[in-house]
């Protein structure tokens, strides 16, 4: 024991020690008993510097915070750093006080000085982090940055952060130089990247994605494949979070944005006008040139006058010079039932103020198949809010239909049962009555 004596340099130390002598405890039992309690007399120690460094920080950050003008301070608070400072003067504290409780146990030095090392690199580590965070949260609220995948980059951050922190700490138990671990992993270079295939092919695809601003926070994209319709809510540096309409959760693999095709509406939403392109089908056997008579019926059509009234002329001086016998209506020009429809249709888009007129309105023809002539109609709506968009489409489409008819036109759709029915009824009848 006279060798312990000699190493029991610390006051503090031989007090403890010497006062469990004194009541009579064996000086074995009391060099064990006095680590044991100086250990507990320091924890109890680091427990109050740590709550009254957070309680002291609080109260004097918090009204340095609230006289502040800028939300940087705001967002340090939330993202707990002052918390972390506060843990970190503990630690520091403990590594100068450790060798003294452990002062006659010098193999427990080194192993209790290092575990408080390695708990100073973590705690230094998560401070650091913190304050990154705290960068991100306040970017986000710039515009600048508003549309920025800000997530994927500061998470490559935490990842580079994680990798000092782990080589510091294996440093630190090993002896071993850090930039000697560095080497070491340079040469198993392909391990780590296989390791971190996705990190690195998320990291890469948020690049390309940011600086050819292909998706931003906030965009309406499609993706059929991932099953993905609805706005983009967070862009990280694995996965895309879509949130669907039906307000499902969609994530995409970053790196898809990349190598898949999708679809982003921003320009629609930017344009202030969304593009209506629907087709309604003429039975073909309803298309035919207007009679005289017919022709003067559509007159009356408010939208249609001066048109057919132009057309009339146009035809007369084109058939008086072309054709020589005007009894046959294939000889020369003559205007058709489709023609007045779609000529009304467009006339009609261009009148009503739902359609956007600075972007292409048309009533074309489309292949004839066999369900009939499609007449499609192209035009864009004035607004891209969803209900309104479908609400602008069904008025357009609720009056084409009704009006089909004043031009002696008929909708093809396929025969129902209710068709079927009423056709053998009708036979059954004329047999009965035969």
């Amino acid at each position: 024991m006279n060798v312990l004596d000699h190493q029991l340099k610390s006051n503090i130390y031989s007090f403890g020690y010497d006062t469990l002598l004194k009541i009579g405890i064996s000086s074995e039992l009391a060099h064990y008993l006095n680590a044991v309690l100086l250990l507990m007399v320091l924890f109890a120690l680091l427990y109050l510097v740590d709550i009254s460094l957070r309680k002291l920080l609080r109260i004097s950050v918090i009204k340095i915070v609230r006289k502040s003008k800028t939300r940087f301070d705001d967002f340090l608070i939330h993202n707990r750093v002052l918390k972390y400072v506060t843990h970190l003067v503990p630690l520091i504290i403990a590594k100068q006080l450790l060798p003294v409780i452990f002062i006659g146990f010098p193999k427990w030095i080194n192993f209790t000085v290092k575990i408080t090392d390695i708990l100073i690199i973590v705690a230094v580590t998560v401070l650091v982090k913190a304050i990154f965070y705290a960068v991100k949260d306040y970017l986000n609220t710039k515009k600048r940055f508003a549309d920025k995948p800000l997530d994927s980059y500061f998470q490559v951050i935490a990842i580079l952060l994680y990798i000092v922190c782990a080589i510091l700490i294996f440093s630190e138990l090993t002896g071993k130089d850090p930039y000697g671990l560095l080497i070491s992993l340079g040469a198993a270079s392909a391990i780590v990247m296989l390791v971190f295939k996705d990190t690195i092919l998320g990291f890469v695809a948020s690049i390309q994605v940011s600086s050819n601003d292909m998706v931003r926070v906030g965009d309406w994209i499609e993706m059929a494949k991932y099953g993905a319709d609805g706005d983009v809510l967070e862009i990280n540096l694995n996965t895309v979070k879509v949130q669907n309409f039906d307000k499902t959760i969609t994530t995409i693999p970053t790196y898809a944005l990349i190598s898949d095709s999708f679809k982003n509406y921003r320009g629609m939403q930017k344009s202030g006008g969304r593009r209506i392109k629907r087709s309604i089908n003429i039975k073909l056997g309803s298309v035919r040139f207007l009679e005289a008579d017919e022709i003067e019926n559509l007159k009356r059509i408010k939208l249609l006058k001066s048109y057919i009234m132009e057309r009339q002329q146009e035809i007369a001086t084109y058939n008086h010079t072309h054709v020589d016998d005007p009894t046959m209506l294939v000889n020369g020009r003559r205007m058709t039932n489709v023609g007045l429809f779609r000529e009304y249709v467009k006339r009609y888009l261009l009148n009503i103020q739902s359609t956007n007129k600075r972007y292409a309105i048309m009533v074309r023809h489309l292949q004839p198949t066999e369900h009939g002539l499609p007449i499609e109609i192209y035009t864009f709506a004035n607004s891209i809010v969803w209900a309104e968009y479908e609400g602008i489409m069904a008025d357009i489409f609720d009056h084409v239909i009704a009006v089909v008819p004043y031009f002696h036109l008929e909708l093809f759709e396929l025969p129902s049962a209710a068709d079927f029915h009423d056709l053998f009824a009708d036979q059954y009848h004329k047999k009965t009555n035969s």
